[in-house]
């Protein structure tokens, strides 16, 4: 299993992306670079950081991750604030998101789209009150930045948090080790820790440091993303890592928890040349927006709204322990009908699993399929995603 999931995050860490960055030797450190190396990371470069890719093995994290708390360093993404008269237009003239309508402390996943609808990045936009809050990818950033800045309004500022560090603590024990730092709302009559629910978010101070803590993530499990000046981001993991339900978690867990959650990776289960309908992002087009129109690309995502995209994505589930790896061609019988985007062994499922776009006809759940892995047909299946439920903390559920 162990090779199996080196072999899928290598597969899908050597992109032109990954393979530039190595080559030009311009990784950049995270804030955290020696904390990792302390605790016996094995560093690896991805998205222009020398990131954690593993400390004690992937499954035995992976499955950590599952039962207790897991914290993963996510430093190499952007984190951005847009702010002043006119951000919400602005922001709605880019992304397909209602951001009229975010309630402050509310979190929603959005879509940075170009012109013809294709995604340039998956985000998450916060309504902080006095500003909105955007976590952008750690490959795409600077890009984003750019378009960006390209497009907003002069009235309206886009700031970089560059001094800011990004931890995510994920697993069903995550509430209660955070909970136990003693974290108090920044401002009265704000929500407790415990109080926020998934997709919501607020300032809170530890031990005088100002944080700021969304429950979200992207592993499936209940948890948090926090931001933290990079001058308290050691103290904090170090306080984090003092608790017996955390431990470090590298990248490798968190790409095959992601996949097991049906959680498409930017780069890879989605490109500028994805639209969002075949993507299965529909949910990101609120309905609102589905009547306003006005965001980029409009016209073409709400026709395939309306009449159905010619190809999808879809969860395959196979058999034995030969997993099929980005790239791998989908046939329904000697017709070549798709491609393999992400695929792993599933450590939850003990069998692989994969994400593909396949031609509409064959997309339905239920359909057999083929892989060709290695110059073997492997039967497939097309399944529901996720491949292992979500565990959010949804308030009012049962």
């Amino acid at each position: 299993m162990e090779n199996e999931a080196h072999a899928g995050l290598r597969h899908r860490m050597s992109g032109r992306k990954m393979s530039e960055d190595a080559e030009a030797e311009t990784l950049d450190k995270l804030p955290l670079d020696a904390w990792h190396r302390a605790h016996g990371a094995r560093m690896v470069g991805f998205a222009g950081y020398e990131m954690p890719i593993q400390y004690e093995g992937i499954l035995a994290e992976h499955e950590w991750t599952r039962t207790h708390a897991g914290l993963f360093d996510v430093s190499h993404m952007g984190q951005l604030t847009i702010s002043g008269e006119g951000a919400v237009e602005a922001l709605e003239a880019l992304l397909p998101a209602d951001v009229a309508s975010l309630k402050p402390g509310r979190i929603r996943y959005s879509l940075l789209l170009a012109e013809d609808g294709g995604i340039l990045d998956d985000l998450m936009v916060t309504n902080r009150s006095h500003e909105f809050y955007l976590v952008v990818n750690g490959a795409t950033k600077w890009d984003d930045i750019g378009h960006l800045r390209e497009r907003l309004p002069d009235e309206v500022t886009l700031n970089h948090l560059a001094d800011h560090a990004l931890l995510a603590l994920q697993g069903p024990e995550a509430a209660a080790a955070l909970g136990r730092l003693g974290l108090t709302p920044a401002f009265e009559g704000m929500p407790s820790l415990d109080e926020l629910g998934f997709m919501q978010a607020g300032p809170f101070f530890w031990d005088g440091r100002p944080l700021g803590v969304g429950r979200s993530g992207y592993t499936g499990e209940d948890g948090f993303e926090i931001s933290v000046r990079a001058e308290d981001v050691t103290a904090l993991a170090d306080a984090l890592c003092a608790l017996p339900e955390v431990k470090p978690i590298g990248l490798g867990a968190r790409d095959s928890l992601r996949l097991e959650a049906g959680l498409p990776l930017y780069g890879h289960d989605m490109t500028a040349e994805t639209d969002p309908v075949s993507a299965g992002l529909e949910f990101a087009i609120s309905q609102a927006r589905r009547q306003s129109g006005g965001f980029p690309g409009a016209e073409r995502i709400l026709t395939l709204l309306a009449s159905g995209a010619p190809i999808r994505r879809v969860g395959l589930s196979l058999e034995g322990r030969m997993a099929a790896r980005e790239g791998a061609d989908v046939f329904a019988g000697e017709a070549r009908i798709g491609t393999v985007t992400s695929g792993g062994f599933s450590p939850t499922l003990s069998h692989p699993i994969a994400m593909a776009y396949v031609d509409s006809a064959h997309s339905s759940e239920g359909t057999e399929l083929e892989l060709e892995v290695r110059g073997k047909r492997l039967p497939t299946r097309v399944v529901p995603m996720p491949f292992v439920p979500h565990r959010y903390h949804r308030k009012g559920a049962a």
